[in-house]
């Protein structure tokens, strides 16, 4: 029997991290369309990354378009307002920017897992992450 050691981190801890990192909103269980409870396993250091392409998407919580490349995440103010023909006083809410950028406007997962091995803020490894909300 082979037995493999994994590296569990909860939830909210991986998104303090990289919020703290970064200074950005983020949240792993809402991307994607929201994630299901489980275990979300992966490996640092990882070169099966694949960045989006998308600088921008559409400016509008729970549209279909969802994730843009770790340069337009970085370089976006996380405070700046909501634009398009959808958006309205509510949108510019900070609770509504903050929601946008947790659901819509973030990084591949991987690219950012790398970052933050390359950082030292996580050593290489095998890890799990406990999504249970």
């Amino acid at each position: 029997m082979k037995i493999k050691l994994t590296n569990i981190i909860e939830c909210n801890e991986w998104d303090e991290l990289v919020m703290k990192t970064y200074g950005r909103h983020y949240c792993f269980q809402q991307q994607e369309g929201c994630r299901e409870r489980g275990l979300f396993k992966f490996a640092v250091p990882n070169e099966e990354t694949n960045d989006f392409e998308n600088d921008t998407i559409p400016e509008v919580i729970n549209h279909d378009e969802m994730g843009v490349s770790f340069k337009a995440w970085l370089a976006r103010d996380p405070k700046a307002p909501l634009k398009g023909d959808e958006c309205n006083k509510m949108c510019n809410m900070q609770w509504s920017i903050d929601l946008w950028w947790k659901r819509n406007f973030y990084p591949d997962f991987l690219i950012v897992a790398n970052d933050l091995c390359k950082r030292g803020l996580l050593p290489p490894g095998d890890y799990g992450i406990n999504i249970d909300w």
